[in-house]
């Protein structure tokens, strides 16, 4: 039985990739398939069902795992106001064809995307200088900060510049636009269409996100479109519904001009609206003054430097190693869905110019503290213990430990004590060695832990050195093979006063630390000697710190191993290393005892 129970616990998070992926991902109701997508299925814009498979946890991340910062999610500005525009447009009645050269001809500027005017581009030319004046204002401004990046890569690729516009109709250039259907950042794509086009999408990063990316992202779809309709007016529609669903009204209407297609019913109003929306957009936007968007204060083009940064980094590191705003940096770095990141491997991130080698010097010297701080919660009319354990992500019996309390029964107004577990960085002085490293302080008693996909209480339980029997009577757990990700476990701590065993040397006494543990916390004591223990057999519970080790020219996994009396294996699974071959130069990730030379 413990041979099985062993096999299963190192099988389950295979299992559960291997389901998750064969679950199938929902198509649209748009005709998109997912399962096969290309680019006459693909939208950027379509309903999608937005999956996401959790990598698996690594061990040595204590500090990180309570730095996460909330996602930002906004809804895209576009969007609220698509159900008033298609009904403002059916008042105009049908569809007019335009005439593409009337303002080609006398236009005081250039442009390269085919400009038609008709009724349908005058009324949103109206809306935008009326109705949605504050709003396109401030699409104005934002586009400062995107349109040369996004010029320089659509010049590259040869296409047209005014294209810099759609991100404007899609979502006001904003990277946390996340809209009802799911389609995520400036260019608005789809789960699907995104990693179509090479895009990364998981628990830890969303390249949608990521101006740059997307972008270029985005310019491979429109070229794919455009090269199979031969008009840039159904490319862009068939960006915003789809290429099947443009194919298909092409061949229902028999022709490829999209007004005379607008003018029946095979397209949904929203892409109709589409196309005249990007064109009174592009110019409105290449001539603000003549429409009377005066004084617009642009916000400064992009740019930034990059760094590499070990796996599994919080931005507040980082910010910390460069004295920087954590703000501009997470702007930066939208991509980071938790401002930490992925644990697979190395990453690089974006900074502020001029702070890259002020960040490469001083990441390693920057530490976490972790610790536990209590929050007020007032307890309302109609609210249960239960439901506040749920809010808080907390166990009952931690509820009623964390405010003395024996009976479940609240009363409103009454203050609860809610326990959070915080991180904060500092950066050390040169040669500065802390006592400890991602450790919570000694004078708390109660240490909150936050499972992760894939953790078991056996796993939690090696992590803090304790029983799997103590976790579970702690929490309440009743079955030790459910525990959901996301809640969080208590686990009680404190340091005794350090005393001298009766027939012990003293410096023997106070070098080694046991953790003694019993039904209502766990103590530390500095004595070996057996009568101190009373429920559990002593167990060794050693202060670590992680570190960061710059391999040198000569060093092998097993010189460092040694070094640092740790095993070959652990430094391997720390750091994903598969073989046994290291380069001079790498950052390995070190867990060591607190007064190891580093």
């Amino acid at each position: 039985m413990l041979n099985f129970s062993i096999r299963l616990h190192t099988l389950l998070p295979l299992l559960l990739i291997l389901i998750c992926a064969c679950v199938p991902a929902e198509q649209s109701d748009k005709g998109m398939n997912s399962h096969s997508p290309d680019a006459s299925s693909l939208s950027a814009t379509g309903i999608d069902k937005d999956t996401e498979v959790p990598p698996l946890p690594d061990l040595t991340t204590a500090a990180a795992l309570t730095d996460t910062i909330p996602e930002e999610l906004t809804p895209p500005e576009p969007e609220k106001t698509v159900a008033q525009e298609v009904q403002e447009l059916n008042k105009l009645g049908k569809w007019e064809e335009g005439s593409p050269e009337s303002i080609t001809k006398k236009a005081e500027v250039e442009y390269d995307f085919p400009i038609t005017m008709n009724r349908q581009v005058e009324f949103y030319l109206d809306f935008f200088q009326n109705k949605q004046r504050k709003t396109f204002a401030r699409w104005l401004a934002r586009s400062g900060r995107y349109l040369p990046m996004i010029h320089e890569h659509l010049k590259e690729a040869g296409l047209p510049l005014d294209l810099a516009y759609l991100p404007m109709i899609e979502s006001g250039y904003s990277l946390t636009a996340y809209s009802k259907a799911k389609a995520v950042g400036p260019w608005q794509f789809m789960r699907s269409t995104g990693l179509h086009y090479g895009l990364t999408v998981n628990s830890y990063v969303d390249e949608r996100r990521d101006p740059v990316k997307s972008t270029k992202a985005a310019i491979t779809f429109l070229s794919e479109l455009y090269k199979k309709f031969g008009s840039w007016h159904l490319a862009v529609a068939g960006y915003n519904a789809g290429g099947g669903t443009i194919k298909s009204a092409i061949r229902r209407s028999k022709t490829k001009n999209f007004w005379k297609i607008a003018q029946t019913r095979y397209l949904h109003s929203e892409t109709k609206r589409y196309v005249p929306k990007l064109i009174a957009a592009i110019i409105i936007a290449k001539n603000p003054e003549k429409y009377g968007f005066t004084d617009i204060e642009y916000q400064a083009p992009l740019s930034f430097e990059t760094v590499e940064v070990p796996r599994w980094t919080s931005l507040r590191a980082v910010a910390s190693a460069g004295n920087l705003s954590l703000e501009e940096l997470r702007n930066l770095n939208r991509d980071l869905r938790q401002g930490i990141t992925p644990p697979e491997k190395p990453y690089t991130i974006k900074i502020p110019v001029g702070k890259k080698t002020i960040v490469a010097q001083n990441l390693s010297r920057v530490h976490a503290v972790v610790s536990t701080k209590y929050e007020t919660h007032i307890v309302r009319k109609g609210e249960t213990l239960q439901k506040i354990c749920k809010k808080y992500k907390l166990s009952a019996t931690t509820m009623l430990k964390a405010n003395n309390l024996r009976k479940s029964k609240l009363t409103p107004g009454q203050r609860l004590r809610i326990p959070t577990r915080k991180t904060t960085y500092r950066l050390l002085a040169k040669n500065e060695n802390p006592d400890r490293r991602n450790i919570s302080d000694n004078q708390q008693r109660l240490v909150l832990h936050t499972i992760l996909p894939g953790e078991t209480v056996s796993i939690i339980a090696r992590k803090y050195d304790i029983s799997s029997h103590m976790l579970c009577t702690w929490n309440t757990i009743t079955d030790i093979n459910r525990i959901t990700a996301g809640d969080q476990l208590a686990i009680y701590l404190e340091e005794e006063t350090k005393t001298i065993a009766m027939n012990q040397p003293a410096e023997q006494s106070i070098s080694s630390k046991i953790l003694v543990a019993t039904t209502q916390k766990i103590k530390y004591s500095p004595s070996k000697q057996p009568k101190t223990i009373t429920t559990l057999a002593p167990t060794r519970f050693p202060f670590k710190k992680l570190t960061y080790y710059e391999v040198k020219g000569g060093d092998s996994l097993w010189t460092i191993a040694r070094k640092f009396n740790l095993s070959t294996e652990k430094i391997k699974r720390w750091n994903n290393i598969k073989g046994n071959i290291i380069q001079p130069g790498r950052r390995l990730l070190l867990k060591v005892e607190s007064d190891a030379d580093v």
